[in-house]
């Protein structure tokens, strides 16, 4: 048995090593890193897409507003993100100069699956190329361009499209509660009110509404970022 993790570990030096059993240890060991990270529930409907965010412990010597999860892209697409957050911001910002490309070449806005796209294609090169490790981070992309769009993006390079979903600590017991209560006829204020209620749930006695940071973007493709105590 002491021979066989001798074995195994030898294979977790590089994130272009394969183990015998197929895995790339260090994209798995990403992949833990992403669930210590603080949660962010993302939901789409009719209206348009929601996030709420958790920031957990707040502390009162930090500027609130430099301590946001969510982070804008373009007027009509926000992202979050749970792991280590300097890796989200390198990809963020990828985002964000796209987005501005596209403006500035076609003169409209980018549609969301492109960008989200590009996105997963770096994400993906850091687990193949050495001398680099891969990001740790899990990204949520929500926006509106013909109709609302959410995807996440994983540490492999991979991305789906979906309704609603989760990222971050907890997030396969979040997304157990989704898969009961959420379906796509919610209106935006009972996307924001079904998530706080799915945290309560989940955080307990630890729940505080001014930890949450929450933001949607609707028809008008414009954000708004709303505050988390008006949905009592």
């Amino acid at each position: 048995m002491e021979d066989m993790q001798h074995q195994v570990m030898g294979y977790d030096r590089a994130a272009t090593m394969f183990a015998p059993d197929g895995h790339i240890l260090q994209v798995e060991y990403a992949e833990k890193t992403i669930r210590l990270g603080s949660a962010s529930i993302a939901l789409t409907c009719k209206e348009g897409v929601v996030i709420v965010s958790d920031r957990r412990a707040k502390d009162k010597l930090v500027v609130e507003e430099s301590a946001n999860k969510i982070y804008e892209v373009d007027s009509h697409i926000v992202a979050t993100a749970a792991g280590i957050l300097s890796d989200a911001r390198v990809l963020i910002e990828r985002a964000r100069i796209l987005c501005q490309q596209h403006r500035v070449t076609y003169d409209s806005a980018s549609d969301v699956q492109p960008i989200v796209e590009e996105v997963a294609n770096v994400k993906q090169q850091f687990t193949q190329y050495g001398g680099a490790r891969p990001f740790g981070v899990s990204l949520i992309f929500a926006g509106f361009d013909s109709k609302p769009h959410l995807f996440t993006t994983d540490v492999t390079g991979n991305y789906f499209q979906y309704k609603a979903d989760a990222i971050g600590e907890n997030d396969e017991k979040i997304k157990e509660k989704l898969r009961q209560r959420y379906h796509e006829n919610l209106t935006i204020n009972e996307c924001i009110k079904l998530a706080l209620e799915i945290f309560k749930e989940i955080q307990g006695e630890k729940f505080n509404l001014e930890r949450f940071d929450i933001a949607s973007i609707g028809q008008d493709k414009k954000l708004k970022r709303l505050a988390a105590k008006d949905f009592k």
